[in-house]
């Protein structure tokens, strides 16, 4: 009877055991992809600053005083800064058209 009694109280102790060890383990998981979550929301946000950045620096590049003095490889660096920046995804087809279109007609 007493064999008994320690295999069943054997059993209900490794029972909450393997419980609780699945339950942290959950918990574990939980918190991993909290984890992962955060890290992706920071990389969205530091994509979005980099893509300010581009931007404000080809506005910047758009608004310099275009006179007789500039020439065609002032213009053709800001077209190649232009295919990068759509070539890295940080502007669409519309936008690198309409930029690429504004600095040709100030050629």
């Amino acid at each position: 009877m007493v064999f008994g009694m320690m295999l069943v109280g054997g059993l209900v102790a490794g029972g909450v055991a393997a419980h609780y060890a699945t339950k942290d383990h959950y918990k574990s998981m939980a918190r991993e992809q909290e984890h992962q979550e955060q890290l992706r929301q920071i990389k969205e946000q530091a994509d979005q600053a980099e893509r300010a950045a581009q931007m404000a620096e080809l506005q910047a590049m758009q608004t310099q005083t275009s006179g007789p003095n500039e020439n065609k490889d002032d213009a053709l660096h800001k077209l190649e800064k232009l295919a990068s920046l759509k070539q890295q995804g940080l502007i669409t087809e519309e936008e690198f058209q309409k930029m690429k279109n504004k600095l040709i007609s100030t050629i």
